[in-house]
């Protein structure tokens, strides 16, 4: 389970965030991947050509599950449980890929949205395990980039193609085509109070500020998170630079970050917040923020990292709580 979002600021910065929610412990970290790389992914080899950093583990060869590359293209894989349908394999004039190796190659080949649109005609993602889970992960990714174009890829049949993303959230399942209707359902709610009516002539009286915003859903399933970051993304003030976006961010996931022990699975395992990604599109910058230490720990891809290194970069997180203390 995982929310993403993206957010333009009064600035014109670009962002895509996301939280990584998951019972398995995944174990990643910022990793930057230096350009044109051979990545010998679990159906075969592919290279890269731009730099990028993001979450990921080294597993015989290293996977991201979200990140931002060199010339600002963010993306982010979420669980897709049920909806997922890979190929069994891919046709003679079209790149195999597993699911899990989506990522990697789009931010490694990828200069922007519009420029994917037309590359991933040419790719098919197969039913291929990840060896960490010992499944085949039901997958689909969110795309942004710092024009502002924002879109999905959604793997049901195996015509590929990136699908608009008008409200610039995604959740898990069903598809995004489904959350966007089922949005009409709350399509009243609105963060300024709403008089209350007289009731065969008993004066109500109210309850105190957020009536606008009764019946938004508050439980953890993937249509109650998406139309919660809908709301929060909509109604938020805006903001006017990178600190404060980032601090924003943090607060707008706040509303659908899961806590250990609230969302448990059957077989009594805790999904929960395993870590959240932001990704600062213009800067190239990754930051991540694990469960037990909310502090942001950042990457930025500089010009030297482009031309100068050769190899990826591990950067090991800062697990601890940090607590200031003012006497």
């Amino acid at each position: 389970m995982c929310t993403s979002l993206t957010y333009e600021n009064s600035r014109g910065d670009h962002f895509l965030a996301r939280t990584m929610d998951f019972a398995f412990e995944l174990g990643g970290q910022p990793i930057f991947m230096p350009r044109n790389q051979k990545i010998q992914g679990d159906a075969g080899e592919f290279t890269t050509k731009y730099g990028f950093v993001g979450a990921g583990r080294n597993l015989s060869h290293y996977i991201f599950v979200d990140g931002v590359n060199e010339y600002g293209l963010g993306a982010a894989a979420l669980y897709f449980s049920a909806y997922a349908k890979y190929a069994k394999e891919a046709p003679a004039d079209k790149l195999g890929l597993a699911p899990h190796d989506v990522t990697a190659w789009v931010l490694g080949n990828a200069k922007s949205v519009a420029d994917l649109r037309e590359q991933v005609k040419h790719i098919q993602i197969l039913d291929i395990p990840v060896s960490l889970l010992g499944l085949t992960t039901p997958l689909h990714f969110i795309f942004s980039d710092p024009t502002g174009d924002t879109a999905v890829l959604e793997a049901t049949s195996h015509d590929l193609h990136l699908i608009d993303d008008p409200v610039g959230v995604m959740a898990n399942s069903p598809q995004l085509s489904w959350h966007l209707q089922n949005l009409s359902t709350y399509g009243t709610l609105t963060a300024e109070d709403r008089p209350l009516h007289d009731y065969m002539g008993f004066g109500l009286k109210t309850q105190g500020p957020g009536t606008g915003a009764l019946g938004l859903p508050g439980d953890y399933t993937s249509p109650s998170r998406f139309v919660r970051t809908v709301f929060n993304r909509h109604f938020s003030d805006p903001t006017p630079d990178v600190p404060s976006t980032l601090n924003l961010l943090q607060h707008l996931l706040d509303g659908v970050t899961i806590p250990k022990g609230v969302k448990l699975k059957a077989d009594g395992h805790s999904d929960y917040t395993q870590y959240r990604g932001y990704m600062s599109l213009e800067e190239r910058a990754y930051y991540m923020e694990p469960y037990d230490n909310l502090e942001l720990q950042g990457v930025k891809i500089t010009d030297e990292m482009l031309t100068d290194w050769d190899t990826p970069v591990e950067y090991p997180l800062d697990h601890k709580p940090h607590v200031h203390q003012l006497n």
